[in-house]
């Protein structure tokens, strides 16, 4: 529990230091340059890390809480991600899952970074808080969007290596419609790559041997990484 309310310190904090910054044209936004070191000197607590595959508490720990939100809300608009890594262990099993595995970004001070930059005309505004019981967050933009995005994952695959350990594998995509619906285009995002920590089969409710008794909104971030390059 103390883990959980030191992570909503450590968010509070974050974005404290995002919210309401403004990207405006040739920009490009850096989660870390803005958010600067998560140290205990400017306030921020243990909160739970997955390093090397296992969790521990360290400080500043659930920010990757904020950049996922961040980096889901991107793709969701017209902004190009031009730095973003990949978490590279499935955590829990999808009863509860509301978005597609691997639409996350992971952040590590200060060498990974989620990094956006501005390719349109208009400025871009970001919101984030904490809510009561929910982080919120929203880009804005001065320049009403003549286009909406659908993110959704194809090519997804689970398999057992040859060592006994599943991995699990996915391709994320982004249809955009002009506002009558009509489709403009169906692009590629990323590719996924991750070691899965539970059963492939595991039902809702129930608990692998491998994986801790902790709830996914106590899960910061993992240290190891597999950086994503945009293709052209």
């Amino acid at each position: 529990m103390w883990l959980q309310e030191n992570k909503a310190i450590n968010l509070k904090l974050a974005c404290g230091k995002l919210n309401k910054i403004i990207v405006r044209p040739g920009e490009t936004f850096s989660f870390w340059r803005l958010v600067g070191k998560p140290t205990q000197a400017k306030g921020y607590q243990k909160g739970m890390v997955l390093t090397n595959g296992s969790f521990t508490a360290g400080v500043g720990g659930g920010l990757c809480q904020l950049s996922n939100l961040i980096y889901w809300m991107t793709l969701h608009t017209s902004l190009t991600i031009i730095e973003r890594w990949r978490h590279t262990h499935d955590v829990f099993p999808d009863a509860n899952r509301t978005q597609p595995f691997g639409s996350g970004a992971t952040v590590v001070y200060n060498y990974v970074d989620l990094q956006i930059r501005n390719d349109t005309p208009y400025e871009y505004q970001l919101l984030v808080r904490v809510g009561d019981n929910d982080l919120e967050g929203e880009w804005r933009c001065e320049h009403p969007s003549s286009r909406t995005f659908q993110i959704y994952e194809s090519e997804h695959l689970i398999k057992q290596e040859w060592w006994g350990a599943y991995t699990r594998h996915n391709v994320i995509k982004r249809k955009t419609f002009d506002l009558s619906g009509g489709l403009l285009a169906d692009e590629f995002v990323t590719e996924n790559h991750a070691l899965m920590m539970y059963e492939p089969l595991l039902q809702a409710g129930e608990e692998s041997d491998t994986t801790p008794s902790t709830t996914l909104h106590d899960i910061s971030c993992d240290s190891e990484f597999t950086r994503y390059y945009p293709k052209s």
